[in-house]
């Protein structure tokens, strides 16, 4: 008789625990991450549930540039560099004109193992990269738009207008909001690509040997560090990919050792 109390007992025991543990599991399972609860938890140097939470919230909303510039910051705090600076890229891409993410872009750059080599380039080309990096895709869409409203202004302007002075003046305006009309859609559209084909990419790995063929039997080219961006120059094999670097050398590496920004 008592041995079966006791069993009885132990079913029900067995049958709370269960549910108590079932429970906690949903409760876990249906908890609303928000970014405050990250931003709480890096404050109190918490820098791995700060991590997961700014992580859990891309994963549920889709990309954000703040979220990625905390996820960047917060890795730094770790000590995590190739992590740090792909967040940080990510970040810069979404938002190029944004100066706080470019300088702890660099401060994380630092402490990478290889360093960003000195490429020479016309002084147009920096100029015309530089400028297109003061607003974002949307904002440079945006302007298209108005300079657009603007150009179609001028033109029903001109065609009513009956002073030969005032037409003269209108025609000037409608000139430059035709150029500059082009010219943000041409940076936006520029943009807008590196956002959808993301070409580059950051080392992972704390070094990987660049090889002359996609092979582990391939000649041994150079070595990269973790923390080191790469563009991927041929992504038509798995688990392959060949890279170049800002100087100009091309190699293949494995997959894995990268991830794309």
């Amino acid at each position: 008789m008592k041995r079966h109390l006791i069993y009885i007992i132990g079913i029900v025991l067995y049958s709370l625990t269960a549910q108590s543990v079932q429970a906690a599991t949903f409760a876990d399972s249906t908890v609303v991450y928000t970014k405050a609860m990250a931003d709480s938890a890096y404050a109190e140097a918490d820098y791995a549930t700060a991590i997961h939470i700014y992580e859990q919230l891309l994963a549920a909303n889709g990309e954000s540039a703040t979220i990625y510039y905390n996820l960047g910051g917060a890795y730094y705090k770790m000590d995590e560099i190739a992590r740090s600076i792909l967040n940080y890229e990510r970040a810069l891409l979404m938002d190029p004109s944004n100066a706080d993410i470019r300088f702890n872009l660099e401060l994380a750059r630092a402490k990478a193992v290889d360093k960003n080599a000195l490429v020479t380039e016309f002084f147009f080309v920096r100029w015309f990269r530089d400028f297109a990096a003061i607003m974002s895709a949307e904002s440079w869409s945006k302007v298209a738009i108005l300079c657009f409203i603007i150009l179609i202004s001028c033109l029903t302007l001109f065609i009513f207008s009956k002073k030969s002075k005032t037409k003269k003046i209108i025609f000037i305006f409608a000139l430059l909001s035709l150029l500059c009309t082009i010219l943000a859609n041409v940076i936006a559209s520029g943009q807008t690509d590196k956002l959808v084909h993301r070409e580059s990419a950051i080392i992972m790995e704390p070094s990987v040997t660049v090889r002359s063929t996609p092979s582990a039997n391939g000649t041994e080219l150079f070595i990269l560090h973790e923390g080191k961006k790469v563009k991927i120059k041929d992504d038509s094999m798995k688990a392959w990919k060949e890279i170049e670097i800002e100087d100009g050398n091309i190699g293949w590496l494995p997959a894995e050792s990268i991830e794309r920004i």
